[in-house]
């Protein structure tokens, strides 16, 4: 979903794109093609932002191939921070679950 809403920026404003949106949407496309484009099309960017997201020089190289193995991993990477993040939150729901079924 929000692959989709990123991209719907992009279309929207790629003609006439401010600077802010460049550089977001550097950081937040998961679409190979599109983050090729802008890398081709905003360079100087792209390259300041490779500390950040490594995955553009893959972008800026236009390796479709390495590229999508880099978003890949960088989704991965980000589910299992959220997993990460989550789940002592989900045990002590669970936690409180039990006792709450225990006074009733």
């Amino acid at each position: 979903m929000i692959r989709r809403l990123v991209e719907a920026s992009y279309f929207a404003d790629r003609d006439t794109p401010p600077e802010a949106a460049v550089s977001f949407w550097l950081r937040e496309l998961r679409t190979p093609e599109i983050l090729i484009e802008m890398a081709r099309h905003h360079p100087p960017q792209a390259a300041a932002l490779l500390p950040a997201r490594p995955l553009l020089s893959f972008a800026i190289a236009r390796d479709r191939r390495g590229l999508q193995a880099a978003l890949t991993e960088e989704e991965q990477a980000e589910r299992e921070k959220d997993r990460r993040y989550w789940e002592p939150l989900r045990l002590e729901l669970e936690r409180l679950r039990r006792r709450e079924r225990r006074h009733l």
